[in-house]
Formats: structure tokens, sequence, C-alpha cells
């Protein structure tokens, strides 16, 4: 009927309580044909948050986080006046990603997205729960039931699904892989149980079933493109050229791409273009629709957002946004409000099934739909379509018609597609009998496996692996052998894990083929405990085949307790070291690593060490694996051998010994030969000044006295002119000794000059002190220091907790000062905007990687840069020069999405503020600087909360002069 149906939030994107809700379900209707929408109504008032709508079956799915709710007009009247909760998801985040969807499978499956990392359990009947942190896509019958992952995935937020002719799906999602090199957020083909980027904590969690040592790839990179809305187009109003293309909305870019599918072996490549592009940065398109005439309706959000995804948050208009509709010229329109409505309910089975070829997207899918809904009554025209149809689309389109019905007679008309001449029509009845797991079916999907078709041979595996049919393993192995794609191989895989049969799986480590060897080995890994043992994948540590060899590491590393049995091969490959290269060395660490909770790898590790007849090469990757190791208890023989690293006259052993003893947990009594040693390399004059600062930044607990002249030595290294690892490694060695009244009275005139990375650092050092002249004359300091913008007053205050009354009062006054500052940021802003001349981005790409800004410690560009803050590679494109200003200027105004920092208290009072690198059930991992990490352990923690401060220090206007901020906005602005 041509009905545009709409979510409409008001709350967006604050969630208030339900008993406030105001949030709309509205319908836009072109009453005259026209193009327009002319006619609004509301369909259902009182909704909390919706944020994706489905017309299906009579009724509205709306999900509205935590729910989906399915909104059913009765009556007629054009308003929902029943309301069911169709989906329960119970859990709710703070950034909008909990929920998106639902959508239609052409399967008759209703899917829809899961994104943040809260915890969802789902029953399933004879097996344990699957209980979930990841990112999945989901499935469902319309009518209920169980529910079913797709795929699973550490990405932050899978966004919208479609799907192929055959049933694929594809769907858009952001932060599929770690920024790097312009690359973030991508379009991914979902092969069924394939696990997904990033590598995040919740993907290894037990419930995930890897089938190789690698996550599954993207079909395409997109950047930060924050992409959202994506449709399949199936019209042939723009003409042939575009039909089954994909068109994807980059929220971001400002711009909605077109995507050309080209089948490649088991899953698909994509030619990429721009469709639509705007120069405004406040166009943000969010969602694409197909309309009946074949015209797009695009929905532009417009430019208030600012969650999760932020431009300026001081002052932004309210840019509203729209429906924009892009047609071809001179093309007919399709629907005619006032032409003759097509009498579905009324309409023979033998009519619906020749509506299966029609021109119009719109005709098919309710011709579908309908026939479904029919029932055994629609079987034989449905089983006749697909014998004798001339048409692949008419003879697709019935298999999926026949899907939707749960009757022997559906299933038998669907098994006959399996030997169509068509591919994409055998995909979709494979597809057909995997989601209905038909075990008549079996002996045609085994064929299938040897088709010549990749496509059809990974959807066959897929669907004999749900059945769990034991008598595929043979011909599953079989297949391994011939030559496949990471797609093929695994779902191939994914099926012997499926099936779970070890002894026919076991049949495969006979193999001589690696790629068979390498499957089985991963199936039998993944069924239950036990079903390997050590020597079955060591014998593959030095396999021809590298894949094979990886896979066998991997595995190992999988089994902490192997240690013993691979002690041997470590020992021994440890011994040849000096002939390794780089990459090898780098290697065997890692290994090394995985087994470091082993008492014979720890000795080893440490007689390596102690031996003087170790060569460089060897201490050093002992070193390395020591360091990554990451035990909850330091070995007291790790002790002695990281002393004797330290005494090298080795300076590349001594900072490899710094490293690994930063990263050690230990009491104070193991602590102390460690702290004598660094502290002896700290006081080496002859030593450079980098590995000085380093050792005594490293001392466990801090340094228990300081001396003049060191006390000197780390001052003058607070320099703005010194390398920021290095200043950043003195403001950690003062922040963490024990300084008396004196010099902390004498630091506060270092706090004068100190720039934003180092400040708030070295105000640590006044944790423990309550000496008030100290105290005053500190206050005094912040008070005028040009890095001031940089504090925050909920950070100060617990750093001036001890002081006595008379700071107290004067620290009250700098809070005013601080609180004050925040209400002024707006206007210093617009001053600094006024007062910025025309900025030259080759004297800001000098400004970038100066000691004097740091920006390329924690930023990249390309692949140069460090990797603590985003990625800025595409920055240009996703931000005006304002935004830009703004995020230099006041960092903490606005938090990149995964790059929110978080607060940790420990039970001893302490307080961590950092980005959240682990997230383990063992320990929790910050970044709180360059080059620097808390490691907390989850019984030591108190509390964890989000922090509304940055890491990246306020205050670089005080910094940098008015030409050195236009430069380097100007040279972010160039980076496109």
């Amino acid at each position: 009927r041509g009905r545009l149906w709409v979510a409409e939030a008001y709350s967006y994107p604050v969630r208030r309580s339900d008993k406030d809700a105001k949030d709309r379900i509205l319908i836009f209707e072109d009453s005259d044909g026209d193009g327009k929408f002319d006619k609004r109504t509301v369909f259902a008032d009182k909704m909390m948050f919706p944020e994706g709508c489905m017309w299906h079956d009579g009724s509205l799915y709306v999900a509205a986080p935590p729910s989906i709710w399915k909104l059913t007009d009765t009556d007629g009247d054009g308003v929902a006046d029943r309301r069911e909760e169709w989906f329960v998801g119970k859990t709710l985040t703070g950034c909008a990603n909990d929920l998106h969807g639902p959508y239609l499978g052409l399967d008759g499956w209703i899917y829809w997205c899961k994104g943040a990392f809260a915890k969802q359990t789902y029953e399933r009947a004879g097996k344990p729960p699957f209980v979930t942190r990841a990112a999945h896509i989901f499935r469902r019958r319309p009518e209920g039931g169980p529910i079913e992952p797709v795929m699973s995935g550490g990405m932050d937020n899978p966004v919208d699904v479609v799907f192929t002719p055959g049933g694929e799906p594809i769907f858009t999602t952001t932060f599929f892989q770690h920024p790097g090199g312009g690359r973030r957020d991508g379009l991914v083909h979902a092969v069924y149980g394939g696990i997904y980027g990033k590598d995040h904590d919740v993907i290894h969690d037990p419930v995930h079933k890897w089938t190789s040592p690698q996550l599954m790839p993207v079909l395409t990179h997109f950047g930060a493109a924050a992409p959202c809305g994506l449709i399949r187009y199936q019209s042939l109003t723009f003409g042939d050229e575009y039909r089954d293309n994909l068109f994807a909305c980059q929220f971001n870019m400002h711009k909605l791409s077109r995507h050309v599918l080209i089948a490649d072996g088991a899953s698909f490549r994509t030619r990429d273009e721009d469709f639509l592009v705007s120069d405004n940065l406040d166009f943000h398109p969010t969602d694409v629709v197909e309309d009946a005439d074949g015209s797009l309706l695009i929905v532009d959000t417009g430019g208030w957002y600012k969650l999760c995804c932020p431009t300026s948050q001081l002052r932004k208009p309210d840019i509203l946004g729209a429906i924009y509709r892009v047609r071809r010229k001179g093309a007919a329109r399709v629907h005619d409000p006032r032409g003759r409505k097509l009498k579905w309910a009324t309409m023979s089975p033998e009519r619906l099934a020749a509506l299966l070829d029609d021109a119009r997207p719109a005709v098919r899918r309710r011709a579908v739909e309908t026939l479904g809904r029919k029932g055994t009554e629609a079987v034989p025209a449905l089983t006749k379509a697909i014998r004798s149809s001339h048409s692949a689309r008419l003879r697709r389109n019935a298999v999926w018609a026949a899907t939707r019905i749960d009757a022997a007679g559906a299933h038998a008309a669907s098994r006959l597609a399996l030997e169509d001449a068509d591919e994409t029509t055998r995909q979709a009845a494979i597809r057909a009998a995997s989601v209905r797991r038909d075990a008549d079916a079996v002996p045609a999907l085994r064929k299938l496996l040897q088709n010549e078709s990749m496509a059809n041979r990974r959807a066959a595996a897929e669907a004999l692996g749900r059945i769990g049919e034991n008598t595929a393993v043979p011909a599953l192995l079989a297949a391994l052998a011939e030559p496949t794609d990471r797609a093929l191989e695994h779902s191939l895989t994914y099926a012997l894990l499926e099936i779970a049969d070890v002894k026919a799986t076991a049949e495969g480590l006979r193999s001589k083929n690696p790629a068979v060897r390498r499957a089985a080995l991963v199936a039998l890994d993944g069924m239950k405990e036990g079903n390997l043992r050590p020597e079955m994948v060591t014998d593959s540590f030095s396999a021809t085949e590298a894949r094979l060899k990886e896979t066998a590491w991997w595995i190992a590393g999988r089994h902490p307790d192997w240690a013993s049995s691979v002690a041997g091969f470590l020992r021994e490959r440890l011994a040849a070291a000096s002939t390794l290269t780089p990459a090898g060395r780098d290697e065997l660490a890692q290994h090394l690593t995985r087994f470091a909770n082993g008492e014979a790898i720890q000795k080893m590790l440490a007689d390596r060490l102690r031996d003087s007849t170790s060569d460089a090469a060897t201490r050093q990757i002992a070193l390395r694996a020591i360091a990554r190791a990451n035990l909850k208890e330091t070995p007291p023989s790790w002790i002695d051998a990281l002393v004797a690293s330290l005494s090298s006259d080795n300076s590349d052993l001594q900072i490899e010994a710094v490293a690994a003893v930063r990263s050690l947990r230990l009491t104070p009594k193991r602590a102390a030969p460690l702290a004598e040693a660094l502290a002896k390399i700290g006081g080496e004059s002859s030593a450079s000044a980098k590995r000085r600062v380093a050792a005594l930044a490293a001392v466990p607990g801090g340094l228990a006295g300081v001396d003049a002249s060191l006390f000197d030595f780390l001052r003058a290294h607070l320099d703005a002119e010194q390398p920021v690892v290095v200043r950043a490694a003195a403001a950690e060695a003062l922040a963490k000794a024990k300084l008396t009244a004196e010099q902390l009275l004498a630091l506060t005139a270092s706090l004068k000059t100190a720039g934003p990375l180092e400040l708030n650092r070295l105000l640590d050092a006044f944790i423990s002190c309550g000496d008030e002249k100290a105290g005053l004359a500190l206050l005094s300091v912040l008070k005028v220091s040009p890095a001031r913008a940089s504090l925050r007053v909920e950070s100060l205050k617990p750093r001036l907790a001890k002081f006595g009354p008379a700071v107290q009062r004067r620290a009250d006054e700098l809070y005013v000062v601080l609180q004050g500052d925040v209400s002024k940021q707006t206007a210093r802003l617009e001053q600094l905007l006024s007062a910025l001349k025309e900025g030259d981005a080759r004297r800001g790409q000098v400004v970038f990687n100066s000691s004097k800004a740091s920006c390329s410690a924690c930023h990249a560009i390309g692949y140069l840069g460090g990797n603590i803050g985003p990625d800025l590679t595409h920055i240009g494109k996703i931000r005006a020069e304002r935004d830009l200003l703004e995020s230099i200027v006041f960092p903490s105004a606005s938090l990149t999405r995964s790059y929110e920092p978080i607060q940790v208290t420990t039970k001893s009072g302490k307080v961590h503020n950092g980005l959240l690198r682990k997230d383990a059930p063992e320990e929790i991992v910050l970044a709180t600087g360059v080059n620097q990490e808390a490691r907390i352990g989850r019984e030591d923690i108190e509390d964890v909360q989000p922090s509304r401060v940055s890491i990246m220090p306020a205050g670089l206007d005080g910094q940098l002069t008015p030409r050195e901020l236009a430069d380097l906005v100007a040279f972010l602005k160039a980076c496109q």
C-alpha cells in the first residue's frame, strides 16, 4: 500500500523510565501518488526507545531495547491495539548498541543484532544454556520457539542485516577490527557459526566454537564510517545492473555507498563505489529503504546526534533530519494508491505461485508470505513450480515459500530444488534444509559436498552439521582434502564440531593432507574435554605446512596444563634461538608465554637467564615470555634471574628486563632485590637517560628514597623538549617515589611548566602528603598552571584528601575556578576559532609528531603512531574543523566510542582511570598513559564505573601557539 513505518524517538539518546515513555511509531502515506508523504498517523504511542521496525504478516515488529514488540491493529483503524513482547532481551547498556532490527529472512525467520557486551542467557533443549557476552546475529521463527545464534563477534555494534537471493546474510557493523591504518568498520558475510572481529575477551568464552586461530574475514572495510542502514536492491527501476546490489548508509562519512556483490569461492567480494554523497557534515544517513516503485528512501538523522560518535558537544544546533527520495528520471511509478488492490486472501495457490516471478519485489514478497500462510493447501502448486517453471527466480521463491510451511510435503518440495540447474536456487534449497534440519535431505546434501559450486558445498556442510548426521563425517573430511577457501573450510570444520562424532573425526588425523588434519584437530579440541591428547598435537609442531603448525600451537596454547608435554620441544627451540628470525623469536616467546604457568617452563626460563653461556637472543626471548606471562604469583626463580639480567652489561637486555619487571605482580619482600637492581641502573650516570628513567619508573612500589642528584635528574627530564616516553617515565618515577616534604615543595616548581601529559601523573606524588606548606604551594601553582585546563575536580579531590583544613579551603577555591572553566568552554572555543588563521597542513604534521604536542605517541595515522587513542587516518572525512579543535582543547567533552575511559577503585582505596585493554575473569588491564598500564586483579577491585575524564590531557591550547594549533587542525582536516 505504499506505507512507510517510522520510529520517532523523542527520548533518544537518553533513555527515561517506561512511565514517561513518549516515543511513537508513525505511519507515513502518500495519498495522491506524487512521491511525497502527505499523511501521518500515530500507529503506537508510549513506546520506549524504538530503534527499528519491520512489517510482517499483518503486524509490526519493533526493536525497543531490551525487547522486540509485536504490534497489531486488529480492528483496522490504523492504531495498534494489541502489544506482545515477542522477544525479551533483559539487558540494556548506555550506548544504543544493545539491539538492532528486526529483519525478515527469506527463510521466514526473524533476525536481529545484539551489540553491547552484556551477558545474555538462552535455554537450549538437551544442551547447557547458551551464555554469552559477545555480539551476535540471532534468529527465531515468527511463531516463537528457540533462539539461535547465527554468528558471534567481538565487534561493538552489528546493525543491519540483508539477504542475498540464496539466503546468505550480509551485515554492517562498527569496530569490526581494532582501528588502524584507516580501517575499523565493515560490511560482512555472516557465515553460520563464524566468529568475527575484533579480537575481544567476549569471544573467548567457552561457548564460542572456533574453527581456526584467525577470526573470519570482512567483505570490505569502511573506516570509521559508523555504517548502519543496509538494503539489497531488488527492483529493475534503476536498471538491471543495479539489481541485487547492496546500498549502505555510512553515518560518519555523510554518504550512501553502493556495493556490487560478486561470487568468490564460497563467499563474495565486492565492487564498491559512492552512490550519494553530501559535503554537508550535518548530513547523517541512517537508513535506506526500497519503496514499491523502485525508488530509494534515505533517512537523514540530521546534526543533533552526539552520543558515541562525538562532534561538538559545547555548541551544536539541533539540525533536523529528513527523508529523501531518489528516483530514476522518467521511471514509471509502480504504486498507485488509488488503483485496484490485489485480493490476496482469496487468491488460489496457483495464481499466487505465478506472482512469485512478478517484476515488483513487494508483490513477490507478499506472494511468498501468503503461500506460506496457506500451509499444506499451497504444497501442490509449489511442487509444480519447483519442478516445471522455466524461471529460476520463480523456482527459488517457491522454495522460500515452502520453507515457511512446516509440513512433510513442503519439505519434500524444497528438496526437489537440491538438484536444480541454477546455483542460487540450489543454495536456497540447501538453506531450507538447514533451517528445518531436514534429515531426509542428507543423501542429496552429501552429494552436494562434491558440487563444483563452493558456495553450495559450504551451505551443504552447514546443513549437515545442523542436522547432526554422523554418517556425513567421512564426506566432510573428504571435502576438506579438496581446495577450499576460508568460508568453506570454516563450514566444513564447524559441521564436524556440531556432529561431534569423536571416533569418525579422529580418522582425519591419519590423513596426509594437512588441511584435513588441521580441521580434525580443531574439531576434536572443540568437542568435549579429553578428546585430544598432547602427543596428538605436538606431532604437528614441526609440520612443514605453516597453517598446520600454527594451528597445533594455537590448540596447545588453549591447554596450559600441557606445559610439561611441550617443554622438551620448547627447550630445543630456545637452545637454537640465535638461528631464528626476529619473527621466529617473537613466535617462540608467545609459545613460552602460553605455558608459563607450568613449573617446567618457569624453571627453563629462569635457567636460561642465569646461565652465563646463554646467548643474548635466548635471554631476550626468555625475558619477553616473562613480561607477557601475567602470572598471579611471580615464581621465586624468576626474581633471581631478573636481577641477573638487570645487572647485565648488555643495555638491550637491561631494557627487556625492565619491561619484564614492570609486568610482574610482586609482594614487597620479593620486590626488594629487583628494586635495588633497578635503582642501581637509575643511578648510573654512564647509562642513557631513557634507560635510567625507565628503570626508576619500574621500581616496584616506587623509590623508597631519592637523593638530591637523582631528584634533580628526574625533574630535568620533565622538560617539554624531552621525548614523550622519557617525560612520562620521569613523571611516573616521581609520582611513585616516597618524597620528603621538602622535595614535594621543590616539585611544585616543576609543575609550573609541566605539560598536561605529566601534570595529572605528578599529582599522585602528593596523595600521602599532609604538609601544609607543600599543599599551599601546590595549589598556588595549579591555579596559574598553563595546563590547568587538564584538571578535573573529581580526579583532584582524592589527591588532596590528606591535607589539613587550610589546604582544603584553598582547594575549594580552585574547584570553583575549575568548574567555572567548564562553563566557559564554549566561549573559549569561539575565541580560539575566531583567532585561528588559516593553518598549514605540512607544518601541522610537524606539530603532530613533535615532542611538544606528542600526538603521535597515542594516535596513529596510516601505519605510524601509537594505538592508545583513536586511529586518525580518515579523521578529516568525518569531523569538521570545529569538532577537531574541540577534541584537542577539551578532550573530555566528547568521548569516542570504544575509547570511553573507566574508573576502577581498589579495596585499598586507590583509583585508576584509563582505557579498558582487557576485561578478563582474573583481572582488568587499563591503559593509563603513554607506555603505561594498570593491571588490577579482580580480587582487589571494589568498584568499576564509567569515567568522564579522558586520558588525553586537556590544555594543549596552553602548550601550543595559535599558529601551531591552526596548523595541527589543518593537518588533521587533511587526513582524508
